[in-house]
């Protein structure tokens, strides 16, 4: 899953207005992702492409225990969690951060073939919705559509901004499906993954400066 992972983020930015701006929530929701690609540029996590694996993405990700195991992803989501809460001093922006770094996993549980585990070791999981395309488009581009409508109807501000963030979205999505597939695994597939984070992160960040949030009795607040 890509785009679906924003959906919870732009939940979590709409429903606590006192929270982190809508950018956090976006490092939050691809926190691991960002965490895996990393950790593979130095050869800790690994990856190989298999044309074979799945029906829409050819990757073979047969080892990365450290990112998108269950208990990997609740420590990343704790770690990021405790941060948020300390910085914004504020315990419940934390555990909304972290719910939203580990709903990483659970959303990826349903789409990726069994490769992932709750704590390393053999025993996978996962679904396998990318070999069933007639339901895996439809749900992700579902899901963003609705954690979209979401954000908008709890905010006010200039439109531009937000439609924009949501083509780049379905843009990048479209390219990572139908586009060329990788013929290999390595620095230019980790970085090119890192550098669609950081464009979608810097159009979280231009959003959420200019998005207010409606309050109880028509009042608006400034999105945090």
């Amino acid at each position: 899953m890509f785009i679906g992972h924003f959906a919870p983020a732009l939940v979590a930015a709409a429903s606590y207005s006192r929270g982190p701006k809508l950018a956090t929530y976006f490092v939050a929701a691809q926190l691991i992702d960002w965490a895996f690609f990393a950790l593979a540029i130095v050869g800790v996590e690994k990856v190989r492409i298999d044309p074979n694996a799945t029906v829409m993405v050819p990757l073979d990700l047969y080892f990365y225990p450290y990112t998108h195991s269950l208990v990997g992803a609740g420590i990343w989501g704790l770690g990021f969690g405790i941060v948020i809460a300390i910085w914004h001093r504020d315990s419940f922006a934390g555990m909304l951060t972290a719910g939203v770094v580990v709903s990483h996993w659970v959303l990826d549980w349903m789409t990726h073939r069994p490769d992932l585990t709750l704590a390393g070791g053999e025993q996978t999981y996962g679904l396998g919705l990318w070999n069933h395309p007639e339901i895996a488009i439809p749900l992700e581009i579902g899901m963003l559509l609705a954690a979209f409508l979401f954000y908008m109807r709890r905010s006010r501000g200039p439109i531009a901004q937000p439609v924009i963030l949501l083509t780049a979205l379905l843009l990048m999505q479209a390219f990572n499906w139908f586009g060329p597939r990788p013929v290999a695994a390595g620095m230019m597939l980790y970085l090119e993954a890192l550098l669609a984070f950081a464009v979608l992160t810097g159009l979280a960040m231009w959003v959420g400066k200019n998005r207010y949030f409606t309050q109880r009795g028509g009042l608006a607040a400034a999105s945090l």
